[in-house]
């Protein structure tokens, strides 16, 4: 069992047809994704790679039923690809989009919003390198060859820590169950809590690797779930030890603008809850290690 995709997951690609598309399409479907359409307005009829384009995803939903939907659409237009997915039924969307305006970030929430529970499209992202199952498909831009199908899951903020944190964990013998990146932007679909949510009801996930950043009030609410809820252990790396307060530091939501922001301040309240905190990014993999260990001795 995975959370999010699996094998069996019909995928539609929004925006296949160009250049990068195309790039990472060929990259899932050689790791075992099924993908099963593409979207590109003015291009239905055509094929992709083997798949069939069509106008809308309405369109590709009706004809394949497809239920999930990775997007390649460029900031002007990510917003609005991102509610067509919700209204034509995609139960996930991942949108990799860097450069989104946070205004138009908040309207796709509010659009979100009008759905019932059972109806409403978890998103993913933007501005994050997606999800994958190892060993039973992905969405997004990972390089999967780094990642070894096992019981950790793993969420984070970046995306190359996330690559990071798999590569070692891989050298240990650690593998992944799934991993998700929810992108480094200040709105966003989906929060360090709801992965969390799903990963403590999957059985096949043992324990947590959980990767924050400076900036946003995120990490604490994740450590308020971890202290309430959790069952299983989670370790934590937070990056921007040094960042100074009131400067933007890489991804757009990382700035450091009220207290408890800061990694330290981050740092310190995972601690507080019985989250073990990697002191530097080099050892999140010997960190999970060390507590995948305490588990099995206890």
């Amino acid at each position: 069992m995975s959370i999010l995709i699996n094998e069996t997951t019909k995928v539609l690609v929004q925006g296949i047809s160009g250049r990068i598309g195309q790039f990472h399409t060929q990259e899932m479907i050689e790791a075992g994704t099924n993908v099963v359409a593409g979207v590109t307005p003015g291009k239905g009829g055509t094929t992709v790679l083997g798949r069939p384009v069509f106008n809308t995803v309405r369109e590709a939903v009706q004809a394949t039923g497809a239920e999930a939907s990775l997007l390649f659409v460029p900031p002007p237009f990510a917003a609005d690809a991102m509610m067509e997915a919700a209204d034509a039924g995609i139960r996930t969307a991942v949108s990799v989009t860097d450069g989104i305006p946070s205004q138009d970030m908040i309207r796709v929430k509010r659009f979100l919003r009008r759905y019932a529970r059972d109806r409403k499209m978890r998103l993913i992202g933007p501005n994050c390198a997606g999800i994958i199952s190892p060993g039973k498909g992905f969405m997004g831009i990972m390089p999967p060859h780094i990642y070894m199908p096992g019981r950790v899951g793993i969420v984070g903020r970046s995306g190359t820590l996330g690559y990071e944190a798999a590569s070692q964990m891989k050298e240990l013998g650690i593998g992944v169950s799934t991993s998700v990146g929810i992108g480094g932007d200040p709105i966003n679909g989906s929060s360090f809590r709801d992965i969390l949510e799903l990963f403590e009801a999957d059985p096949d996930t043992d324990a947590v690797m959980m990767i924050g950043e400076i900036g946003g009030p995120q990490e604490a609410e994740a450590a308020a779930y971890v202290r309430d809820h959790m069952t299983k252990p989670v370790v934590a790396y937070v990056a921007g030890l040094s960042a100074p307060k009131g400067r933007k530091m890489g991804h757009a939501g990382a700035i450091i603008s009220a207290f408890g922001e800061s990694a330290q301040e981050k740092v310190e309240m995972l601690s507080a809850v019985g989250i073990t905190v990697a002191p530097n990014p080099s050892a999140m993999g010997a960190t999970m290690a060390a507590v995948l260990a305490r588990k099995l001795a206890a």
